[in-house]
C-alpha cells in the first residue's frame, strides 16, 4: 500500500460522484480557453490554446491585448477566477455553483470593466450536445472539494510528465492542458511528416485535427473520465497507429489496450493504490512509448536520452 503521504498527494477522484462538477469546470475551462485562443498567434499543434498547472490551480499564462498582457488563473484553494492585467488591474470572481450563462456573462463583464474587449466562439468543444455558453442554464454544479481533488491529481501528474519529457531530445509538446478535451497531455514526435487524419472528432473542425496531428506522434495523458472510460485514467496512443502497437505486452499488469478508444489505459486507481505511484505511471508511460517507437520504427537512438537531474546539465560527447 502506498505511504500515508502518496495518499494524501494522489487522492480519490471517484468520477460518478463529481460527473456534474466535472462537467461545469469542463465548460468553464473553454470560456477561459478561447479567450487565450481569441488573443495568441497560432502555434504548431494548437499548443497556442493549452492550460498550465500551477500552484493553486490552472493558468492561461501571459495573453496579449495590444501592448498590455493579462492573464487568467484558476485559483482551487481560495476557489476564484483571477483576471490580473500588466497595468495593475484586476478582477476575481468566486467559484462557485452557477449556470454556465452567468459564469460566462461575469468573464466577459470584468474583461470589459478592465479594458479587454474579446469575443469568442460560444460553442463547446468535443462534449456531446454542446450549448452555446450564454443559453447554457443546464450546467451549474460546483463541488469546490472535488474540483480541489481534480487540481492536486493534476500537480502529481504534471510533475511526473515533466520528469518523462526529460527523457526525450527529439521534438516534445510542453505538458499542458487541453480544455476541449479536458485532458493532462504530453507528446513525443519521430519527427517524420503523418497521412492526413481523416477527421471526424465531434464538434471540431477537421482543419484542426489535420494540423494538430500532422506529424507521427506517441502521446499520453490524464483524463478525470467520461464516455467509454467512466472512471480517472492514463491514457497512451501513437498516431499513425503502427502494425503491432494494439499487440504488445506494456507494463503495469493494470494496463490494457482499448479497442474502442485506440489507445493504452491505466486506471488512475491502480496507480493511486499502488507502493510507488510514481514509478507505476513511468513505467506505463516508457513502456508505452517504446511500443509506439518499436512498432514504428523511429530513430530511437537519436531522440532518446537518460531522464534529467535537477540541477546537472546533460552530458555530451
Amino acid at each position: 500500500m502506498p505511504r500515508e503521504g502518496d495518499r494524501e498527494a494522489w487522492p480519490d477522484l471517484p468520477y460518478e460522484v463529481w460527473r456534474d462538477t466535472c462537467a461545469t469546470l469542463q465548460l468553464w475551462t473553454q470560456i477561459v480557453g478561447k479567450i487565450r485562443l481569441s488573443q495568441t498567434p497560432w502555434l504548431n499543434h494548437s499548443w497556442q490554446v493549452a492550460l498550465y498547472v500551477t500552484a493553486r490551480g490552472l493558468t492561461t499564462s501571459p495573453i496579449p491585448f495590444g501592448e498590455r498582457i493579462f492573464q487568467i488563473d484558476f485559483d482551487f484553494i481560495g476557489h476564484l477566477l483571477l483576471i490580473g492585467v500588466s497595468d495593475g488591474t484586476q478582477r476575481q470572481l468566486p467559484l462557485r455553483a452557477q449556470p454556465i450563462a452567468d459564469f460566462y456573462a461575469a468573464v466577459m463583464a470584468a474583461l470589459d470593466d478592465l479594458g479587454i474587449r474579446v469575443k469568442i466562439g460560444e460553442w463547446p468543444n468535443e462534449v456531446p450536445n454542446p450549448i452555446r455558453f450564454s443559453d447554457d442554464r443546464v450546467h451549474d454544479a460546483y463541488e469546490p472539494e472535488y474540483a480541489r481533488r481534480f487540481w492536486r491529481v493534476l500537480l502529481q501528474v504534471d510533475r511526473v510528465f515533466k520528469l518523462f519529457r526529460s527523457g526525450f531530445i527529439g521534438k516534445c509538446s510542453p505538458v499542458h492542458f487541453f480544455w476541449g478535451s479536458f485532458d493532462l497531455a504530453v507528446t513525443r514526435f519521430s519527427g517524420r511528416r503523418a497521412p492526413l487524419h481523416p477527421g471526424g472528432v465531434p464538434n471540431l473542425s477537421d482543419e484542426v485535427v489535420r494540423e494538430a496531428y500532422s506529424h507521427e506522434v506517441s502521446s499520453a495523458g490524464f483524463w478525470p473520465g467520461g464516455g467509454a472510460i467512466e472512471y480517472p485514467a492514463f491514457y497512451s496512443y501513437a498516431y499513425p497507429e503502427p502494425e503491432g502497437f494494439r499487440l504488445t505486452a506494456v507494463r503495469p499488469k493494470a494496463a490494457f489496450y482499448s479497442e474502442e478508444l485506440r489507445e493504452f489505459i491505466l486506471p488512475y486507481d491502480a496507480v493511486r493504490t499502488a507502493e510507488s505511484p510514481d514509478e507505476m505511471l513511468l513505467e506505463f508511460l516508457q513502456s508505452t512509448y517504446e511500443a509506439a517507437a518499436s512498432a514504428g520504427n523511429w530513430d530511437r537512438a537519436a531522440l532518446e536520452c537518460p531522464l534529467g537531474q535537477a540541477g546537472v546539465p546533460r552530458v555530451v560527447s
